[in-house]
């Protein structure tokens, strides 16, 4: 169990809805998965016409709560407008919050993210900026009321996993008791177990589990590691050591002549 924003949600492993080869994957995936968090763009719905309403019924029958997203946004005013769209649209104050500025990598632009989050926490909004792991940002964030924090493992769509350790080891460490989720980068559900250990509260996820050979089963990949790995977390694991040392007592050990 994991609280965001004081609900709480019985899954650490959420999920995106785009890429999918088809609702029937989709809909799979996420009951295979158990995952309790699904992303959602505004840009699937098409205002008063309700282009969408068929996608958004199908996400509505997951019976998860439904976290939409700012994606694609690249200005402060573009991801405000969007995220005052979904607040109508889905009656939810959540909003994943991207605000992109860099059109290759896909990093976030701290000056814009910052603004941006600002404006909506002021407006009511409960903001899940999706951030780097840079230490003064995330103080900056929390600083204009977010509550949540979610660093990215790797660029969007890589599957690169955690390519920067020792910046989320840092984030974690320095921020221990706000929640954080590693969001975008991961491609192998390893890389999951890994965040999971390292402490975080949840890894958020799409391309990997979308775009795998059989993602119904790439979704379970997942949920097993994330669930293996918080246990692994709550464990509280033996540190590594250069030296080897031996599992078995050599008291009472025979000794031959």
């Amino acid at each position: 169990m994991v609280a965001f924003y004081g609900t709480e949600v019985t899954s650490r492993l959420m999920l995106g809805t785009a890429q999918y080869p088809s609702p029937a994957v989709l809909e799979q995936a996420f009951r295979r998965s158990g995952a309790g968090i699904a992303t959602v763009s505004v840009r699937r719905e098409a205002g008063a016409e309700r282009a969408g309403a068929a996608f958004w019924d199908l996400v509505a029958q997951l019976g998860v709560r439904v976290l939409p997203n700012t994606a694609g946004c690249h200005s402060v005013r573009e991801a405000v407008t969007t995220a005052q769209m979904a607040r109508e649209l889905f009656e939810t104050k959540w909003i994943k919050l991207e605000v992109i500025g860099h059109a290759d990598t896909l990093q976030p632009d701290p000056f814009g993210l910052v603004e941006a989050a600002r404006i909506l926490t002021d407006e009511g909004f409960e903001v899940f900026p999706y951030t780097t792991e840079d230490l003064v940002l995330a103080e900056r964030l929390l600083e204009v009321g977010c509550k949540v924090l979610m660093p990215w493992g790797a660029p969007i769509g890589t599957g690169l996993g955690l390519t920067n350790i020792y910046g989320l080891r840092t984030l974690r460490a320095q921020f221990p008791d706000v929640p954080m989720v590693v969001d975008a980068g991961l491609g192998l559900p390893s890389q999951a177990a890994r965040a999971m250990e390292m402490g975080f509260d949840a890894v958020l996820l799409n391309t990997a589990v979308a775009r795998a050979g059989d993602p119904v089963g790439m979704a379970e990949g997942f949920a097993r590691a994330v669930e293996a790995g918080r246990l692994a977390y709550e464990a509280d694991p033996m540190e590594p050591r250069d030296m080897a040392a031996p599992s078995t007592p050599l008291i009472g050990k025979a000794f031959l002549e």
